[in-house]
């Protein structure tokens, strides 16, 4: 049994419910944590202490009356910047925002709070959630538990260093590029990005934004597997309007251990090379699957070109974001647009073209995403999951140079574009698919290594079941260096 601050969710709402500890006593452990540890790291950014203090006091009162307020009932967190919460303001890291304090929580908030958590803060974001590091004008820099000169990810990279470092029990992240998965992979934590579509993004978007963008979605990041089950439950579901017309009921597990899986394996890719460090973890993997007697191939793969695939991820993902723009960047990009050579396809002219494209491009950049979505769907219905990188390295050191599209990060001894992982990212979520990041061992440096487990459309439980069961088996969550007292 971990030490208390590292123990799951699920595990300190048990020790709650027997009165082991109370929930405000857990609160403040939690707190001493943060004081004396998030300095060196800077995850998490802002506080509502009153407010947390005084919901943990009546978790209490209401356990002493023999009330259990749910699963969560007095379990401290934090929350994604990103995500309005009540008491604290939301920025996504633009200074003209640093005075938005919201006048009601993100559904997503709201659902754990009526799960019982205690919400005591909030943790740091890049720039418009576009990074996988974690830096703003308003908050600063945060760093990776495992060696603080590089980055933790992003853009909920304060979410999963808080985790690691045990000061925080759970947390809520988004993710549109890997936003969930990469700091989870980075920082040695658990983390679910769901199908498409089930958890309702209400309350994370910038001011006088409603719709739901493309490809985006909200999802746990966890010390456990169990943990990433359990809040997967509180969170996903339709929202008021859509829970007039439907209900979400997601399929249970198929198989209960690890020698009835049939796993692909996708090590590498020339769309996003992947650094042997990495690729070695994951053969490891694949290699202790095997010996468990599960059907593994390195082979199988969804029909369809992955070069392709990377083009439409790219061109869905920059037209999802393309709002953003103020009327005079557009008229840039309009410009920049028509000189772009038509063979050019750049992580830049691609952006740019996405940019600035007519709906009836969109259309057909969406349909060609359909049909991969099919051809996935093809392809589960013989394999059971496909285990692939979550990114293309390991932490890298921080870079705040210049444009994200103009750094490097190292890969096999070559410095290559930070864009080229994306990859990793939409291969699976631009077709909606959920995919669930498990710790899967450490490079020679020391560094964390998560493995990507990419389930059919609404397989998430099956994502996580999988994750649980290597959590019990091959490898669960290592606490850094440092942060174990």
């Amino acid at each position: 049994m971990p030490t208390l601050p590292f123990r799951s969710a699920r595990q300190l709402a048990s020790e709650i419910r027997r009165k082991r500890i109370g929930a405000l006593e857990l609160l403040e452990l939690y707190l001493a944590r943060v004081e004396r540890y998030n300095p060196r790291l800077n995850a998490i950014i802002a506080t509502d202490l009153d407010a947390a203090r005084k919901r943990a006091r009546a978790a209490d009162r209401a356990l002493a009356r023999g009330e259990v307020r749910g699963p969560l009932h007095g379990v401290p967190m934090t929350i994604k910047e990103s995500f309005d919460v009540v008491g604290m303001p939301t920025t996504w890291g633009l200074p003209e925002l640093k005075d938005n304090f919201p006048a009601r929580n993100a559904l997503v908030v709201d659902r754990l709070l009526a799960a019982g958590a205690v919400v005591f803060g909030k943790t740091n974001v890049p720039l418009l959630l576009a990074d996988w590091q974690s830096f703003n004008a308003i908050y600063g820099t945060t760093n990776n538990p495992w060696d603080p000169a590089r980055v933790p990810g992003g853009s909920s990279g304060g979410s999963a260093a808080a985790l690691a470092a045990g000061l925080t029990a759970l947390e809520a992240g988004s993710d549109i590029g890997a936003s969930i998965r990469n700091p989870a992979h980075y920082c040695g934590v658990y983390g679910h990005k769901p199908t498409y579509g089930i958890v309702p993004l209400a309350g994370h978007a910038l001011p006088g934004t409603f719709g739901t963008p493309d490809i985006a979605v909200a999802g746990p990041l966890a010390r456990s597997a169990d943990d990433l089950a359990l809040a997967l439950e509180v969170i996903a579901g339709a929202d008021a309007i859509d829970g007039t017309g439907w209900r979400l009921a997601l399929p249970a597990p198929r198989r209960r251990a690890l020698r009835e899986y049939r796993v692909a394996v996708m090590l590498d890719d020339p769309s996003a090379r992947v650094d042997r460090e990495v690729q070695d973890r994951l053969q490891t993997l694949a290699d202790f699957l095997g010996r468990k007697r599960a059907k593994v191939s390195d082979r199988a793969r969804p029909a369809g070109d992955t070069a392709e695939a990377d083009r439409v991820y790219v061109m869905l993902l920059r037209a999802a974001t393309s709002g953003r723009q103020t009327p005079e960047e557009f008229e840039k990009n309009l410009e920049t647009a028509r000189g772009l050579a038509p063979a050019d396809e750049s992580y830049v002219a691609r952006m740019v073209r996405a940019n600035t494209m007519y709906h009836k491009d969109w259309l057909a950049w969406n349909n060609a995403r359909h049909r991969m979505r099919l051809a996935w769907a093809g392809f589960f219905q013989e394999w059971d999951l496909l285990l692939c990188p979550a990114a293309a390295s390991a932490a890298f050191p921080h870079d705040h140079a210049g444009e994200r599209y103009e750094r490097t990060i190292r890969v096999n001894g070559k410095d290559v574009p930070t864009t080229d992982q994306l990859f990793w990212a939409g291969y699976p979520g631009m077709a909606y698919l959920p995919s669930t990041v498990a710790p899967c061992g450490f490079t020679p440096g020391g560094l964390p290594v998560g493995v990507q487990i990419v389930g059919p459309q609404y397989g998430d439980r099956a994502c996580i079941a999988f994750a649980r069961l290597l959590e019990r088996e091959f490898q669960g969550f290592v606490a850094p260096p440092g942060y174990e007292a």
